[in-house]
C-alpha cells in the first residue's frame, strides 16, 4: 500500500449566532474555519483527519508533509512521524496529519482505532466545556438546563478584569445546585493573547489566590493559571495547594516539552491535543509517561468534530483519562451542532452524560460531503504523478 495523493481543503462554516469567545475579549468569532484532509492510497482507502486552522496548514502540508508522504506506506507511521515534528522549522504546526494515517490503519483492520489501541473503555464522561463570559444568573440557568440534559460536568472561563467577579460564577453555581455537577474552571493564561478590552495577565499571586478560593469550593481542576512555560510559577503553585489539580497543556508542542511537564511537575492533569500538540497516535506515549508519574491526561478540544473525534479515540483507549472536553456553549453560536457541522453522524452524550466511541472502522468518520462542498474556500491537491 502506498499514499498516491493528499487533498486538502480549506473549509469555512459560518455561525448562526454571534460568538465571543472568553480569550479573544471583545471579538466576535463569525465562522468555524478549519482544514479537511484526506490521504489516497492506491488500493482505494482514504484516511480522513482535519486541521483546527486555514490556508497556512493547507500550505505547509503541501509544501512540507505531502512530498515526503507521496509514495510511503501509510502503515509505517512511525517512519512518517519526523517529517510532521519538522515542518514546525518552516511551517505551520501540522501534527494533524498522524490522524488520517490511523484512519487508514483502522479501515484496513476492520477495526476502530480505540480498539487497535488497545480499547480500555467504548465511552468517556464529557464535560460541557463554555466558551463565553456570563453573569452568574446565566450560568447557574445554563448548569440547570446541562443537568436535565444529562452533563455530570462543566468547565467555566475566567476573563474578567476581577477575577474576584468570575469567582462569583461558580459560587452561584454551588449554591444552586450544590455538588450535583463537577466544575471545572479554564483560565486560558498559557498563551500570549488571553484577551482584549481590559484582561489583565494573572501573575503568580493572582493565580495562588483565585486557586485558593477554587479548592475551597471543591473544584475539579484550574486550567492554565499560568503562562506554558512558567515551569517554575507552575510547580510552585502546585506545591501550595492541597486539593485542587493544576491542568494544562494544549499550547505546549512536541513529546519533548510534555516529558519537560512531567518532569519539572507542573501539572496534575495534562491537557494535549490531536490536532494541536503531537500525533494523536504519539499522545499516547504522553499518557503513558504521565501514567507513570501518577497523572491524569484529559485531552483539549477545539474547533471541529473532527478533532473531537480523534480526541476521543484517544481517551477511550488511555487508562487515565477521567473526562472528554465536549465545546458546547448554547445560545452562543458555538454548539456541538455548530461544532459538528461538517459530520452527518454529530457526536452526543448519553443518558448517563458519556459520549460513545464509534464501533465503525477507523476513527468512524461520517462526511456531510454536501455542507462541505458548498463552503470550502479552496482545494489543495498534491499527487504523487506531480
Amino acid at each position: 500500500m502506498k499514499i498516491n495523493s493528499i487533498t486538502c481543503r480549506v473549509v469555512d462554516f459560518p455561525l448562526e449566532h454571534a460568538f465571543h469567545p472568553a480569550w479573544a475579549r471583545g471579538r466576535n468569532q463569525p465562522d468555524l474555519l478549519m482544514v479537511l484532509i484526506e490521504v489516497m492510497t492506491d488500493t482505494g482507502v482514504t484516511g480522513i483527519g482535519a486541521a483546527h486552522a486555514g490556508l497556512e496548514a493547507a500550505i505547509t502540508i503541501e509544501r512540507f508533509v505531502a512530498p515526503y508522504f507521496l509514495g510511503q506506506n501509510p502503515l509505517y507511521i512511525e517512519r512518517l512521524v519526523p517529517v510532521l515534528r519538522d515542518t514546525e522549522i518552516l511551517g505551520a504546526p501540522v501534527y494533524c496529519m498522524e490522524m488520517p494515517l490511523w484512519d487508514i490503519v483502522g479501515k484496513v483492520a476492520k477495526l476502530p482505532v480505540a480498539t487497535l489501541w488497545g480499547g480500555y473503555q467504548d465511552r468517556v464522561v464529557a464535560y460541557c466545556a463554555t466558551a463565553e463570559v456570563r453573569e452568574p444568573k446565566e450560568r447557574v440557568e445554563d448548569v440547570q438546563r446541562m443537568l436535565a440534559e444529562g452533563y455530570k460536568a462543566v468547565k467555566f472561563r475566567f476573563h474578567l478584569t476581577d477575577p474576584r467577579d468570575d469567582l462569583k460564577v461558580v459560587e452561584a453555581v454551588r449554591a444552586a445546585v450544590g455538588d450535583r455537577i463537577e466544575i471545572m474552571v479554564d483560565a486560558n493564561q498559557a498563551g500570549v493573547e488571553p484577551g482584549h478590552g481590559g484582561h489583565e495577565s494573572w501573575g503568580f499571586a493572582t493565580a495562588l489566590a483565585v486557586a485558593r478560593e477554587l479548592q475551597g469550593m471543591n473544584v475539579r481542576w484550574l486550567e492554565e493559571p499560568l503562562r506554558r512555560h512558567d515551569y517554575d510559577g507552575l510547580r510552585r503553585l502546585r506545591d501550595k495547594l492541597d486539593t485542587l489539580p493544576i491542568a494544562g497543556g494544549e499550547d505546549n508542542h512536541g513529546l519533548h516539552e510534555f516529558k519537560l511537564l512531567v518532569d519539572r511537575g507542573c501539572y496534575d492533569i495534562l491537557q494535549p491535543d490531536a490536532l494541536l500538540s503531537e500525533g494523536v497516535g504519539q499522545l499516547r506515549k504522553v499518557a503513558a509517561l504521565a501514567d507513570a508519574s501518577g497523572l491524569e491526561v484529559a485531552p483539549h478540544t477545539w474547533g471541529n468534530g473532527i478533532g473531537l473525534m480523534g480526541n476521543l479515540h484517544l481517551a477511550a483507549a488511555i487508562t487515565n483519562c477521567p473526562f472528554l472536553e465536549f465545546p458546547h456553549d448554547p445560545p452562543s453560536g458555538w454548539t456541538a451542532a455548530a461544532r459538528d457541522q461538517m459530520l452527518l453522524e454529530p457526536l452526543v452524550i448519553d443518558t448517563d452524560g458519556c459520549v460513545r466511541v464509534p464501533d465503525r472502522p477507523g476513527f468512524g468518520l461520517v462526511l456531510d460531503e454536501e455542507r462541505i462542498a458548498h463552503y470550502t474556500v479552496s482545494i489543495h491537491t498534491v499527487s504523487a504523478k506531480d
